[in-house]
């Protein structure tokens, strides 16, 4: 690519939940190719979050860089996805396969619609693999799995906990007043159902 030519050696992606690195893989495209993604081919090889080769755009990207996207997206107080990625590419200005001269990263992509477990590959089906299954995944990478899936329960229960702490804003308070008050009308006789939906309709500008 044009504006990226280390592509050809790979990115690396940081495995979030939350604000919490789990891990790093560095993706390296087949020969030829400048795409990563799994089942093309692609070499993947797995880094723990403190791997000293990735320390410092690991703390810039943490400490830093998510603050600030947030603050800027005017979304300080609002919670990071549950099971989330960050892909960067290499942006040291020498040619693919040289030496760096500087630690420079540009962010390829954020995902959080689409992210898989790389750890359960062996069960992805493919050609090559068409009766894949979930007993085909190693137990150690099982573990891990497991241990993954557990953190994000654990982030899921602090953010509702959060949620339940956090008094709501007058106007929201406002809203669930007129709500309560349409229900006990209901309840009582005093409105139909047709006639609560249609104030609840308004309330909402459906």
């Amino acid at each position: 690519q044009r504006f990226c030519p280390r592509i050809v050696e790979g990115e690396i992606r940081f495995n979030m939940i939350g604000d919490t690195c789990t891990g790093i893989i560095h993706k390296k495209p087949k020969d030829g190719g400048i795409s990563a993604v799994g089942g093309t081919g692609s070499i993947y090889t797995f880094y723990k979050p403190d791997a000293p080769e990735y320390a410092t755009i690991m703390s810039d990207f943490t400490e830093k860089d998510i603050p600030s996207l947030m603050s800027n997206l005017e979304l300080p107080n609002e919670p990071l996805p549950l099971w989330w990625t960050a892909d960067f590419i290499n942006a040291d200005p020498g040619a693919p396969g040289t030496p760096c001269t500087m630690d420079k990263w540009i962010v390829g992509e954020f995902n959080c619609s689409c992210v898989g477990i790389s750890k359960c590959l062996p069960a992805y089906c493919k050609a090559d693999t068409p009766n894949a299954s979930f007993f085909d995944i190693p137990v150690a990478d099982l573990m891990e799995a497991t241990y993954l899936g557990n953190l994000m329960g654990q982030k899921a229960l602090s953010v509702l906990d959060a949620v339940k702490t956090k008094a709501p804003s007058a106007a929201a308070s406002k809203l669930l007043t007129r709500i309560e008050a349409v229900k006990s009308a209901v309840t009582m006789g005093i409105l139909s159902k047709e006639e609560a939906g249609s104030l609840m309709s308004k309330l909402f500008d459906v």
